[in-house]
């Protein structure tokens, strides 16, 4: 699978094909990203929401629909998309490791993983610009 394109335009789930257009070269989960990621020693920005979910329409437009943030993620990381509706079993596990980091969950929940896939930092919503007492995105 080509990593330097968006590749969510095959998916059927109503939350990835969202994001299909996004510039953002977002991945679907599976072992080969995990495998490639961990080939190429980048990290993995993991974002997990659903098609209803408000907040997660409002990071999309902020930061994955911003040019300039798109390039900065496709540098620096492998970026997965995942919808928590089709992968429950994933979301529940990164939203444990987003507790035990000491963070509250909820969605859009965007972690940031080892290229091994170990959980070493997340959140929910972030702010294109550090607003409402969070960092910002960009």
């Amino acid at each position: 699978m080509e990593l330097a394109r968006n590749n969510l335009g095959s998916e059927t789930s109503p939350y990835l094909v969202q994001h299909r257009d996004n510039p953002v070269h977002w991945q679907p989960w599976s072992s080969e990203i995990l495998a490639a990621a961990k080939e190429a020693n980048k990290p993995i920005l993991l974002s997990v929401g659903y098609a209803a979910c408000h907040w997660c329409h409002v990071m999309a437009h902020e930061s994955f629909e911003d040019e300039g943030i798109a390039a900065l993620m496709n540098e620096l990381f492998i970026n997965i998309k995942l919808d928590r509706e089709e992968r429950p079993d994933l979301d529940a596990l990164y939203q444990n490791a987003l507790a035990l980091l000491g963070q509250q969950g909820g969605w859009p929940l965007t972690m940031f993983l080892t290229p091994d896939g170990e959980p070493f930092w997340g959140g929910t919503y972030f702010p294109k610009e550090a607003r409402y007492g969070r960092p910002g995105f960009g």
